[in-house]
């Protein structure tokens, strides 16, 4: 008997547009009744599903193991005929994206909301992957938009669940569904690109380490590689079993939600590195004894030493950067002769140039950093790199630091964060301050002074496409600048972001707490854009 395929009537959802982050709403809004549903058709009506094969995984946050059945039942209807599925629906996103170019797939589909929390009643988030392992384009996720404002049915296999536990090779309605182990692919591209041997030994010679996964999806990852395969000691790796509400946690690798990780790196008994990752494993943060390394900071490091890893030995494309991100990045470029990129927020504009062979490695100051090895930002890629970098150097973080800052000068950098400000006032604010840009430039504010100011727009050198209106800019005469942005990834109200940035060249007499170091260009930002004002607030929520 053939299988039975239902189209069901539904209704159009019209909600938030999904970005390059994919769509995101809060779990009981994806629970609901045809909405999961409606979505996925959605993907499927625009890229789809007859006769290809697609990855689907997740970052085991609450409702990860259910959405898996309903999305495997709709492929099926569609006609997709093969789908390749981690073990308990689990893969990390930059997992998730080797795994589209390993087996050359049409795409994939992963299950999270990165750094948001998770549980009931918590966030949740559907995004497609395209075949080249990075995020759908700009132009694909709204015509994916446009179809859930029109849909009025959706196909849905009937069928018994897939034992996702089970790896292995499984039959759903004709479909094939291979379940395999999530972690093995992912460690051994990872033990290609990096001097597994000289790590071991590190890690044998004493070496100690705590690698804070937050109960989120790479804990698997890092105590199979880290403490399997390197050697270093067992509890090397803490929360690391994935749990559905991330064990009550904001897995969001900052010195705010990564404090017990903090703690024990600025305690007496601090181990010698100290690293933390993401909901879904493609962010990262990076500790030193006694020293936090800023993103900025650690891209700027990670390029310069990047030839002490065999993967990338042969010396390095070129370097990108998002805009708001510090230019430390561009100092390293520039001394290696090699390109530098400045690029829009979104791991999308860096999919491009590393796919054109433009740059080799990349990073944004959200805690995201990567290379060509897939085409999304990789948090254990990260740290790995550094631990590379620690075994061949034998010195520690923080004299990698400061040797660094001697020889490149130092990019003081902190972005404040203003979360869940309500949406009309934080309009209204970005009107206010766009509308003054022109009259900016020579004026003086707390004894600096305006040099130029702009809404930032790129023009991709490799599809030619223009982005406009990417975050308000404020440079200084001194080389300091303020970036305003307002940020959509999260599900309640807007969060405002400003990044603030000071450059000292070389040794310098500047403070050495970059806050202490920033102060001036702190006050400058919340003056120029009235922060108190339109929002009522005077302090961030969150520091980095």
């Amino acid at each position: 008997m053939s299988p039975h395929i239902t189209n069901v009537q539904t209704a159009p959802i019209v909600g938030q547009k999904p970005g390059t982050s994919g769509l995101r709403k809060k779990t009981p809004v994806f629970m609901g009744r045809h909405y999961l549903e409606n979505f996925v058709q959605s993907i499927f009506d625009v890229v789809g599903a007859k006769g290809r094969t697609f990855i689907l995984g997740g970052d085991g946050r609450y409702f990860n193991d259910r959405a898996a059945q309903v999305i495997l039942r709709m492929a099926a209807a569609n006609g997709a005929a093969r789908v390749i599925v981690g073990q308990g629906a689990i893969l990390s996103t930059p997992a998730a994206s080797h795994l589209i170019r390993l087996n050359q797939t049409d795409g994939g589909i992963i299950m999270s909301a990165s750094h948001n929390p998770g549980g009931p009643n918590e966030d949740f988030g559907v995004k497609f992957n395209m075949p080249n392992g990075g995020p759908a384009p700009e132009g694909v996720t709204e015509a994916m938009f446009q179809r859930t404002t029109t849909i009025t049915e959706y196909k849905v296999l009937e069928a018994q669940d897939v034992d996702l536990g089970r790896i292995g090779r499984h039959d759903l309605g004709g479909m094939i569904v291979d379940v395999v182990n999530p972690v093995t692919d992912y460690a051994a591209l990872m033990e290609a690109l990096f001097d597994f041997p000289a790590i071991r030994a590190m890690f044998a010679g004493g070496f100690r380490m705590w690698m804070d996964s937050m109960c989120a999806v790479t804990g698997p990852y890092a105590t199979e590689i880290l403490e399997n395969r390197l050697g270093a000691e067992k509890g090397t790796c803490v929360n690391a079993i994935p749990l559905p509400d991330f064990g009550g946690m904001h897995p969001d690798p900052n010195p705010t939600w990564a404090k017990a990780l903090m703690d024990e790196m600025f305690s007496d008994a601090a181990p010698d590195f100290g690293a933390a990752s993401d909901g879904d494993g493609d962010r990262n943060m990076v500790v030193g004894q006694g020293i936090y390394v800023s993103p900025s900071d650690s891209l700027a490091v990670l390029a310069a030493n990047a030839h002490l890893a065999p993967g990338y030995k042969a010396g390095l494309k070129g370097v990108a950067r998002s805009m708001p991100t510090s230019a430390a990045a561009d100092r390293v470029a520039d001394a290696l002769g090699i390109g530098k990129y400045e690029t829009p927020t979104g791991w999308k504009f860096f999919g491009n140039l590393l796919d054109a062979g433009k740059a080799t490695i990349c990073g944004e100051e959200s805690f995201g950093t990567g290379s060509d090895h897939v085409r999304e930002k990789d948090g254990l890629w990260a740290v790995l790199l550094w631990l590379n970098i620690l075994a061949v150097r034998k010195q520690s973080v923080a004299t990698i630091l400061q040797e660094h800052w001697a020889k490149y000068g130092r990019n003081y950098y902190s972005r404040h964060d203003f979360e869940a400000i309500a949406t009309d006032k934080a309009d209204a604010m970005f009107a206010a301050l766009r509308g003054s840009l022109a009259g900016l430039p020579g004026k003086a504010v707390d004894g600096m002074t305006v040099q130029a100011a702009d809404d930032f727009a790129y023009a991709d050198p490799v599809d030619g496409s223009v982005s406009i209106k990417q975050g308000v800019r404020v440079l200084f005469q001194d080389g300091s600048r303020i970036v305003y942005r307002l940020s959509g990834t999260g599900t309640e109200g807007a969060t405002l972001r400003v990044y603030l940035e000071r450059y000292a060249p070389g040794p310098d007499g500047l403070e050495h707490d970059a806050q202490d170091a920033l102060a001036p260009v702190i006050r400058a930002a919340h003056a120029l854009a009235g922060i108190a004002a339109y929002t009522g607030r005077t302090t961030p929520d969150v520091v980095t």
